[in-house]
């Protein structure tokens, strides 16, 4: 039996020279000082950002109140009668901000009609503003009756729940007349209050006349013939009542002229809208529509509501009228309030 050696030991390692050392230690030491300058720092970069971002929302903030003349007020606390401003003028814009101020000092808008609907559940988007159309053009039928006396650059506003407001609260619908495009002064408010009861009451059928016209039917007549006979005819009602009034206006001295005048060609106009309500063909409809049109000058309506102390400078959307294209007051879009 053999015996051999055991085998060599491996050779021990030799320790690291003192620079290596060195250089661990230093490593370690940045490292654990970049860890702590990263949980130090970053928080207050955080604050210094959050409060660089709110001054300058601040800044602009100020800015735009520097730049619009009255009040800051939320658009929920607009009222009938008020007038305000919103920054640029423009009242199209997303969430405007609203200044109050004094109807006498320049403004952007007044308020018709500040109203809630009545809807328990929100009715949608189309039928939102379907309502706030409609309800917002008798408002200011009602807020200002005069209607010859509203300016050509005076455009009807609104304000309406959205789905996502409705859901917050929002209720209200806020009607407004707006003069942004020019630089207007004073309240275009003229209504029962502030009119004779005379004056209330021609304003009422006039307004109504004015109002079925503006509900002439979509489309080409050959197209829709039947819808064409039921305006028509809805025509005639109106003018009926316009008929009534006169018949007791000509009993006093200073209406008796133009009243007489407009009466007598009412029975003309009226007759020729019958005669279309009962059209066999577009073409008869047409003819019909062109001289009850005819039958009813500008003129003579500018005379007697000259009489009855009212406006009688000529609105750009009546001068149109006549010759089988009567037309109604421009209906311009109108925003949803957010």
């Amino acid at each position: 039996m053999s015996t051999q050696p055991p085998p060599p030991s491996p050779p021990p390692t030799p320790p690291p020279p003192p620079t290596a050392k060195l250089l661990v230690v230093w490593g370690l030491a940045v490292s654990l000082v970049m860890v702590l300058v990263a949980a130090l720092v970053v928080p207050v970069l955080g604050r210094v950002a959050d409060v660089f971002e709110e001054r300058s929302g601040s800044r602009r903030a100020a800015q735009l109140r520097e730049d619009v003349a009255g009040t800051p007020v939320d658009p929920s606390e607009l009222r009938l009668g008020h007038c305000f401003n919103v920054a640029g003028g423009d009242l199209l814009a997303e969430a405007p901000l609203v200044y109050r101020v004094d109807c006498t000092e320049v403004h952007d808008a007044e308020v018709t009609s500040a109203a809630s609907v009545s809807e328990p559940e929100f009715p949608g988007a189309e039928q939102m503003r379907s309502t706030a159309e409609k309800d917002c053009w008798t408002a200011q039928h009602a807020y200002a009756m005069d209607t010859w006396a509203v300016p050509a650059y005076a455009e009807l506003y609104y304000f309406a729940p959205s789905r996502g407001s409705w859901s917050d609260g929002d209720r209200r619908i806020v009607c407004v007349i707006g003069t942004a495009d020019r630089e207007h002064r004073g309240s275009l408010r003229k209504d029962a209050g502030t009119l004779t009861a005379e004056q209330v009451a021609f304003l009422r059928v006039m307004n109504r006349v004015d109002t079925v016209l503006g509900e002439v039917p979509d489309g080409e007549v050959e197209d829709r013939l039947p819808w064409y006979m039921s305006w028509a005819s809805e025509m005639d009602r109106a003018l009926g009542a316009e008929s009534q009034l006169l018949d007791t206006a000509m009993g006093r001295p200073e209406l008796a002229g133009p009243a007489g005048v407009q009466r007598e060609r009412l029975d003309v106009a009226r007759s020729e809208w019958r005669r279309a309500g009962r059209a066999k063909s577009a073409k008869e409809f047409l003819d019909a529509w062109g001289r009850a049109d005819a039958a009813l000058p500008v003129e003579v309506e500018k005379a007697l509501r000259g009489a009855y102390g009212l406006s009688a400078r000529v609105p750009e959307w009546r001068e149109g009228a006549g010759g089988g294209g009567s037309t109604a007051p421009s209906r311009r879009p109108s925003r949803e309030s957010a």
